[in-house]
């Protein structure tokens, strides 16, 4: 390396540094929904136990249940409540209904127990019982309410995809003309005076399901893929889900609301279904949600909105045994009722742990019965790997500049030394990155490189190099 490129990779890392800084939220959100469709769910104060040990802080209802929300009171965790769609109609027609529901359902708890949205309805454009033309007009009483008693709380509700009319390609992507004026338009509206966002309920397995003939089960899983490319934007999308959002924000944009935030309220992938179910599994749903939990955790929205870090909500907490339907609909769940886990999926970053996919580093998710190769963890240890979602530019100047001036102990990474397969971007990196991570004693800031790196708790396997704990 020349003394002019390291004075320029220098620079540029400087600058990543800076920006990085700068954006204290780049990080995105992880909720998971707490469905209760079911006779064998353990008590809310062990719920409440099992979500803290588990790193989860935010979840979402489908109602106001007094024992769960009891339960949650001093807890730090998040809560979204719901006001389920039988109850629309009666918020709609009267304010001194929602006033009385507010007394009743959200008084009493908050603020000791975290409540920062109401869900009002669930999915209700397509609600059987023809609940659409009331939702608006609920929204915006159970906002009054809300501020009659000088609660700030978001007020939104969750559409399913099936919202739109077109969704590929996502820069196509429009609402079906008879929810545009009476609903979608006022209901946006709401949402921006009010400064919430918009919950949308997305869920690649069903797209997956219904089009296995065109669409790549890597791309549905958030694993390494060719990606799809937009051909109107040029965009090219390498997840489903991304697609997916993208398809809203155009929707949205091409009624002039670009400035209304989203949330993933719902998403999710089963462990079991029936023959029909294409791609349900246990592997298929730890590495979903487990490439997923990695991808909102690293920061960065979708290719539409970069700036906008993802909040995604998992479905669900638990197997629910009374859902009717397919067999799917009864093995969303991260745990079984006994509060064992399903498959393992780690939830917080410092729970990752990195398994040898090639020359990619993935997730090591694995079924809970055992069958994966995942490395056992060593207590306190910690590891620094490469963010490859950065692109190639940001993690060459952040590898330049950890064997340059930041003194990493890059030999094994020469080419014929032990750790240069695989010769790959990412799998040098990350050795660099882990080097100097280690000589300067794990200290905080120390795997960062300008959000080019991230800890992760379990060794790092790129072929058959073994990466250090200490310099």
């Amino acid at each position: 390396m020349t003394m002019a490129s390291s004075i320029v990779s220098t620079l540029i890392l400087l600058l990543l540094l800076l920006l990085h800084v700068t954006s204290s939220s780049a990080a995105g959100i992880i909720g998971v929904n707490y469905g209760r469709i079911a006779d064998n769910l353990p008590d809310p104060t062990k719920v409440v136990q099992l979500l803290k040990s588990n790193g989860i802080n935010r979840i979402k209802l489908y109602d106001t249940d007094s024992t769960v929300l009891k339960a949650l009171a001093g807890s730090n965790i998040a809560v979204t409540v719901a006001l389920p769609n039988n109850l629309l109609s009666a918020a709609a027609a009267n304010q001194s209904f929602t006033d009385n529901w507010i007394q009743s359902n959200i008084l009493p708890y908050y603020p000791s127990t975290l409540i920062d949205a109401i869900a009002v309805g669930n999915e209700v454009f397509v609600d059987p019982n023809n609940t659409t033309d009331f939702l608006v007009s609920a929204m915006k009483n159970v906002y009054d309410s809300l501020q009659k008693n000088k609660i700030n709380i978001n007020v939104s509700s969750p559409i399913a995809l099936s919202a739109l009319e077109t969704s590929y390609p996502p820069s196509s992507g429009s609402f079906k003309p008879e929810l545009i004026e009476p609903v979608m338009k006022p209901m946006l509206s709401f949402l921006k005076k009010t400064g919430s966002y918009l919950m949308v309920n997305a869920y690649p397995f069903f797209a997956y399901g219904a089009n296995t003939d065109t669409i790549s089960l890597d791309y549905a899983l958030l694993r390494e893929n060719k990606g799809v490319t937009d051909s109107k934007s040029g965009i090219n999308y390498k997840t489903l889900l991304e697609a997916q959002l993208d398809a809203v924000y155009s929707a949205m944009d091409a009624l002039q609301f670009h400035d209304v935030k989203m949330i993933v309220s719902e998403t999710g992938w089963p462990s079991k279904g029936d023959s029909n179910e294409s791609g349900a599994g246990e592997e298929n749903a730890a590495q979903y949600n487990g490439n997923l939990v990695r991808r909102v955790l690293t920061g960065g929205g979708s290719p539409l909105r970069p700036n906008d870090p993802l909040v995604v909500y998992l479905f669900a907490l638990f197997n629910e045994n009374l859902k009717t339907g397919p067999t799917s609909e009864r093995n969303y769940g991260l745990f079984y009722p006994n509060e064992q886990k399903v498959y393992n999926v780690p939830l917080s970053m410092e729970a990752f742990a990195v398994s040898n996919n090639g020359s990619k580093a993935e997730v090591a998710v694995a079924p809970a019965s055992g069958g994966g190769d995942v490395t056992a963890s060593t207590v306190g240890e910690t590891w620094c790997v490469a963010n490859g979602r950065v692109g190639e530019e940001k993690l060459q100047a952040a590898l330049d500049y950890a064997c340059g001036e930041g003194g990493a102990d890059c030999r094994p990474i020469q080419s014929g030394d032990t750790c240069y397969d695989p010769n790959t971007l990412e799998a040098h990196a990350s050795y660099a990155f882990n080097s100097y991570y280690q000589k300067q004693a794990r200290g905080s800031g120390s795997c960062d490189f300008g959000g080019a790196a991230y800890v992760v708790s379990q060794p790092p396997r790129f072929g058959s190099c073994k990466f250090p704990t200490s310099n």
